[in-house]
């Protein structure tokens, strides 16, 4: 099988990479092996929070020039500021294509309400979550009866130190009842699937009016809208007061939407998706990826022009970490990592840890090397690049994001497309 392009992964980035060289007309596929990070997100994107040395960030564009200077290998540094701000920019416009909507914009940082009631500086949110500083004086935290994945007395007490008048209050909602009988089925995406249908909506729309009394919004655990806001939108319109989602413990109902969204719109503009495979081996010749060869599709070689890793770092095995040390296990790539394992690790677990930066060099186009040598046609992007902090530096889905639309310009460029 032939393709312009050949992403490996299927998570945020390998996404959105696809959707812009689909969208311009290029054959493309994407091998995903399984879930992608996106499904244990907040649903929430970072850009740049934190500047290594722990300077907060208020206007990730500004602080683009000091992030050089403490990082150079960062991957913005690699890109350069122009293209930071260039492809942030093109990162809302695209999302907005795929029908997500988002509040925030990469000129400034808000702060987003976090399940236990504390503020977290951020780049887009959804549009159900709730944003400081807040609006109301009177709020009350909705949890549901039997489930752990959502505490309302944590975020009440957080909520309550910002002179906020805050109560608690539990819906039941029979519906729910057989999936509360079995633990290990009551979690968020579930209960989504119960609550997003019509008749369901109604009942609970009932139960929040007469919750709705006295108080100016309702905070409920993110459990509604497996496939778009439109659940939201409509059970707030019909409500007295405010209506705001919070995310749960993974699964995230926002984050695993996002994906289906982006994953949606991929396929609409005829990128082929082949889940549940992966990547077993590949054939060189002449500094180039000539064949890729997966488990799903045994001799049956897959070539194309251009090959884009997007394999992710630790969580979904696009790094690995050995006692001889980490390695890239699709092409034995070079590594940038600390030499020394006691070096991969802080003593103190609240400090950023160096196995975080670990990941695969790239030089500026954001090609990888192979034995020092630089592999022509093969990119990477999205987590498994090295030089960077996603936690303490607050910056994952924005390197993910702007690497990909990067990198995609990079190959329309190249090809003499663009549109």
């Amino acid at each position: 099988m032939r393709f312009d392009s050949l992403i490996i992964g299927g998570g945020l980035a390998g996404l959105v990479c696809g959707i812009r060289l689909a969208e311009a007309g290029l054959r493309c596929a994407i091998i995903s092996r399984g879930q992608s990070a996106l499904h244990f997100s907040s649903g929430s994107l970072d850009l740049l929070a934190e500047l290594p040395d722990g300077s907060p960030v208020n206007s990730p564009l500004n602080a683009l020039d000091a992030l050089k200077q403490q990082a150079p290998e960062h991957p913005y540094s690699l890109m350069g500021a122009e293209n930071v701000r260039r492809f942030a920019a093109e990162s809302e416009a695209l999302l907005a294509r795929c029908h997500i909507p988002l509040q925030g914009s990469y000129q400034h940082n808000h702060q987003r309400v976090t399940p236990l009631g504390m503020q977290r500086a951020t780049w887009l949110s959804p549009e159900e979550i709730p944003t400081a500083p807040l609006a109301w004086q009177r709020i009350t935290v909705v949890g549901i009866a039997g489930f752990l994945d959502f505490q309302p007395e944590l975020l009440a007490a957080s909520l309550a130190q910002n002179n906020i008048e805050v109560r608690t209050a539990e819906l039941t909602l029979s519906a729910l009842d057989t999936l509360r009988n079995n633990p290990s089925e009551f979690r968020a995406a579930n209960i989504a699937r119960v609550l997003d249908m019509p008749e369901q909506q109604r009942l609970l729309i009932t139960e929040l009016k007469t919750l709705a009394i006295n108080t100016d919004a309702l905070f409920l655990p993110a459990c509604l809208g497996s496939e778009d806001s439109q659940a939201w939108q409509t059970i707030s319109r019909q409500l007295p007061c405010a209506l705001r989602l919070l995310p749960t413990l993974p699964p995230s109902v926002l984050g695993m939407r996002m994906h289906q969204q982006l994953r949606r719109r991929f396929q609409q503009l005829g990128g082929i998706m082949m889940p549940g495979d992966a990547v077993l081996n590949a054939e060189f010749e002449q500094q180039n990826v000539s064949a890729v060869f997966t488990r799903n599709h045994a001799e049956v070689p897959l070539r194309a022009n251009n090959v884009i890793l997007a394999s992710g770092s630790f969580f979904s095995n696009g790094l690995e970490a050995k006692f001889s040390g980490i390695r890239e296990p699709i092409f034995g790539l070079d590594i940038r990592a600390p030499d020394r394992r006691e070096q991969w690790c802080h003593e103190d677990f609240f400090s950023p840890q160096p196995w975080l930066q670990a990941g695969v060099a790239v030089d500026e186009n954001f090609q990888p090397t192979l034995r020092g040598q630089r592999v022509e046609n093969l990119y990477a992007i999205g987590s498994i690049l090295a030089g960077y902090d996603p936690i303490q530096q607050g910056c994952g889905a924005g390197v993910s994001m702007t690497g990909a639309l990067y990198v995609a310009q990079k190959i329309l460029d190249a090809q003499g497309g663009n549109v």
